[in-house]
Order: C-alpha cells, then structure tokens, then sequence
C-alpha cells in the first residue's frame, strides 16, 4: 500500500455499502478512529497514532486520501514538494462527491461509512465502545459519527469544514453536520452526559470562533473547547498555526499543545478504558507515552 516507514501498523481493507479502503491498525484495546487531515497520514499522524495505541487502545486510521506515511513538512521535504502534495490531496477530496467542503447545513456522505468502521471496529476491539478524532477537513466527522450511541468519545481537531470561504457569518458560524444529525448528536449530550471534545489555535482563520461559539451554543456544557493562542504552536513547522495534535504540536511538559494532547488522551481513557469490567483499564499508562 504504501512505500513508506509504517513499522508497527498492521495493514487491511475495510469494504461498506461496496466502498473498500485501505486501514492502518496499531494496538489493542477499545478502538479509537482516527482520521487524518490535509494531505494524509502523515508521520506525524502516525506518531500521534503511536500514543494512542500506547495508553492501552487500538489506533484505527482509514486512508481516505494521500499517501500513507509520506511526509508533508515543508522544513523536511521542501514547499514545492509540501504544495503538490497538499495540492493532490485537496484536489481530491473537492471532486469526490463523498465530502462537502463548502455545503453548509450538511453532513459528508464519507461519514456513513466510518459510522461502519466504528461500528465493526467496536466488534472487533470490544470496550464499552469507540472513539474518534477528525483533523482540519475531517474534524466535523467525529462530531457527524457520534449519532451511533458506541461512539464515545469524539474529538473535533481544528475542524475546518464548511470551507469559511467565500467569508461569511453564516459560513463560519456552522460546522459540517446535517441538523437532523445535530439534534441526535445533542440528544445524547443530554440524556447520556456524551462529551464532545474541539482544538483550535485562536488565530487560525480556517476554523473561526464563531464556529465554537455555535458548538457551545448547541451543545452547551458538553462542548469542551481548547482553544490555544497562536503563540503555542511549535515554531519549528514552516506552517501557520493550525494543527493541535501534529504539525504544530510541541511535545514537551508545561507545553498548552502538550497539554491539549493529554486533555484528548485522558478522555479516551475516562470513556473507553476506566470502565468496570474492562481489563485494558488496569494495563492503560497514566500518562502518554514519549515518541
């Protein structure tokens, strides 16, 4: 499937509704899905994979576009190279009929198929149920699949989608889900205490603050936003600050985007691992493991 480094992953296929794909598995324990941002699964995907496996889950990441493993840093591969890629990727995703970049008051029909993912998943890695981190074009995802009751634990990593482009209220006051999906998704907040988690960086005009603002507003308490100044982000990347959880993650104690990493991971343990009866709960770290 792919040329590059993907040690310690297991590889396979997962077909819905006659929609195969490939599947990057790592770990075992309650499975958490993890989707990737523009452009792929990039290493740094991977290593944040890497720390959710180590907590005591199985890290599940669906390819959905680019190229598993390869590279997107600017300082590592150069900005030509960087830009193709990002180019191919974006490229992609606007002509598939399976997202809804710039559609508001929508859910991606993509989502129908990581809802079986999840759903098969859970069958597989057992646990009271899953969870599932969307990144940038993907972050509204996580939110979308929480309309099945296994998936536990949704994170929203600076979601991106509808596109605030053309620049409007109306465009980045929403986020990419279907009302119908919402009211469900809002539903279990309430009747089942669901707690959906986002990140963004203050100043990232890709996810603005109205788009929080309109998750708080719907979701109420069970909206917990991190939100981090501009001035968090790792300065090693060659990118504006955008991406919580890789790109612009610094990875040291007293670090906010350390912090944010570990608000993510002790959430997964507190809804799929420290459950009576589980026995990944005993062998579960009690804090992320290094790189």
């Amino acid at each position: 499937m792919s040329e590059h480094d993907l040690t310690g992953f297991d590889e396979s296929t997962f077909t819905h509704e006659g929609v195969t794909r490939p599947i990057l598995r790592r770990g075992t324990g309650p499975a958490v899905v993890v989707i990737a941002e523009i452009p792929g699964i990039t290493p740094k995907v991977l290593e944040f994979a890497r720390r959710v496996a180590a907590i005591g889950c199985t890290a599940v990441l669906p390819v959905l576009f680019g190229t598993p493993g390869r590279a997107a840093d600017p300082a590592t591969v150069g900005r030509l190279k960087t830009r193709l890629y990002m180019a191919s990727s974006i490229a992609k995703v606007c002509v598939s009929r399976e997202f809804t970049v710039l559609a508001t008051g929508k859910t991606s029909p993509v989502v129908s198929w990581l809802r079986a993912l999840a759903a098969d998943e859970h069958e597989r890695c057992g646990g009271p149920g899953v969870g599932a981190v969307g990144m940038c074009l993907t972050g509204g995802f996580a939110l979308a699949m929480a309309t099945d009751e296994r998936l536990l634990a949704p994170v929203l990593s600076q979601p991106s989608l509808p596109l605030p482009l053309p620049v409007t209220r109306s465009r980045a006051a929403v986020i990419d889900i279907s009302p119908q999906d919402l009211a469900t998704v809002r539903a279990r907040c309430e009747r089942d205490g669901l707690e959906v988690m986002g990140l963004r960086f203050c100043g990232d005009r890709l996810v603005p603050g109205e788009r929080f603002a309109f998750l708080r507003r719907e979701l109420g308490e069970a909206f917990v936003a991190v939100e981090l100044d501009d001035s968090a982000a790792n300065p090693a990347s060659a990118l504006p600050p955008h991406s919580v959880l890789t790109e612009h993650l610094l990875d040291e104690p007293g670090q906010p985007t350390r912090a944010a990493l570990d608000k993510v991971l002790d959430l997964f343990r507190n809804r799929l691992l420290e459950q009576p009866g589980n026995p990944a709960a005993a062998q579960a770290p009690a804090t992320p493991a290094g790189p």
